[in-house]
């Protein structure tokens, strides 16, 4: 019961992955655009991951903190 509750709710498991996945995937996308700016498309996507992922934790956080106010 408690389950179906949980998913009636603006904010659901699928809304946390997918602005965890939107995110990390735009940060990879904006650090291989500045890599290939700079001569290194590879190591801009791995920059653009390792900042992605804190980054996309961050997001997920703010927007589930202000869902209890």
């Amino acid at each position: 019961m408690a389950a179906a509750a949980t998913s009636s709710s603006p904010h659901s498991l699928a809304t946390a992955s997918g602005l965890l996945l939107g995110t990390t995937g735009a940060s990879m996308g904006v650090g291989a655009l500045v890599g290939w700016a700079l001569g290194g498309a590879g190591i801009g996507l791995l920059v653009g991951a390792i900042v992605g992922i804190p980054l996309a934790v961050a997001v997920v956080y703010r927007v589930y903190a202000g869902a209890g106010r």
